[in-house]
């Protein structure tokens, strides 16, 4: 082996096993709103958001304590914060609000768009500029998702819509954030924290819901608010904060770009939603997109 060799092949495995764990990330988040479909028919939305804070905190914490983790240096609370606020507390709320009069179909489509707004907020943020043939593959597949969305919702845009726009910039600093953050601390490390700085005010809002909201225990709703919980919310993040760190933000942000698709295959056989033959063209044009993006240097 030369030296050259020797000095590119750890890159290499890490390139590799960063996407591997990025994308198992975006399999979790695709069933999200699913999942939160389900939970919505035993919870409200704010007790469905405030409660599955509350239980990845608890789980989140469990590790960090076990572990015997130390806290986070005073320099890393602000950019926690951000993640808490982002990821937390801001994109379940506000896609949770919009569930309520969007299909997870449309609002899959709609949040496609996260991988551009992603790559935005870290070029931006990190001072990096990905190459032309990056950015023409990512606004080629925000197009793609854009005129999906259009064609799902019959060419008018939803109430819902205008939370879902606000998930999108909360959403992208908070992976920004937590991305960056990840190549200083394991990314699992990264979401227990946020979610522990959130605790408080997601006690707090559980036990003001509970006491408002009715809830209606039933099977789907608490798989639905497990899945949120732990699933989506800890486990998803984890593995998507560990391989943004590996791989980088902006490539891992357009792996994303499957996201949609995947979210529209849950809402079909979970929610039981019509998929239209648009679908499976906006799939092989997504997942190009991501092939060129992926092969571009970012």
């Amino acid at each position: 082996m030369t030296e050259q060799d020797s000095a590119t092949r750890p890159r290499t495995i890490a390139v590799g096993s960063g996407t591997v764990l990025a994308a198992l990330g975006v399999v979790a988040f695709s069933l999200t709103f699913p999942a939160t479909v389900w939970g919505m028919d035993g919870f409200g939305p704010w007790t469905l958001v405030a409660v599955r804070g509350v239980l990845a905190a608890l789980l989140a914490g469990s590790f960090l304590l076990a572990l015997r983790v130390p806290v986070p240096e005073r320099r890393h609370w602000a950019p926690l914060a951000v993640v808490g606020g982002g990821v937390v507390l801001g994109f379940p709320l506000l896609t949770t609000l919009a569930l309520q009069t969007s299909t997870s179909s449309h609002a899959a489509v709609v949040v496609g768009l996260l991988p551009l707004t992603t790559a935005v907020f870290a070029a931006v943020r990190t001072g990096r500029r990905p190459s032309r043939a990056f950015w023409a593959a990512a606004l080629a597949g925000a197009a793609v998702v854009i005129g999906f969305t259009v064609q799902q919702s019959g060419g008018a845009l939803h109430t819902g819509d205008l939370y879902l726009f606000g998930a999108l910039l909360v959403c992208a600093a908070g992976y920004t954030e937590g991305g960056r953050l990840a190549g200083v601390m394991p990314g699992w490390q990264v979401v227990g924290w946020a979610l522990i700085m959130c605790l408080p005010l997601c006690a707090a809002a559980s036990a003001v819901a509970l006491a408002v909201e009715p809830v209606h225990l039933t099977a789907k709703g608490v798989a639905g608010l497990l899945w949120v919980a732990a699933g989506s919310q800890f486990f998803g993040l984890y593995v998507w904060y560990r391989g943004m760190a590996e791989i980088g933000i902006a490539r891992a942000s357009q792996l994303q770009l499957a996201q949609p698709l995947l979210t529209l295959v849950w809402s079909v056989a979970l929610l039981g939603e019509h998929l239209t033959p648009a679908a499976p063209l906006a799939a092989v044009a997504v997942l190009v997109c991501i092939a060129i993006t992926q092969r571009a240097r970012a």
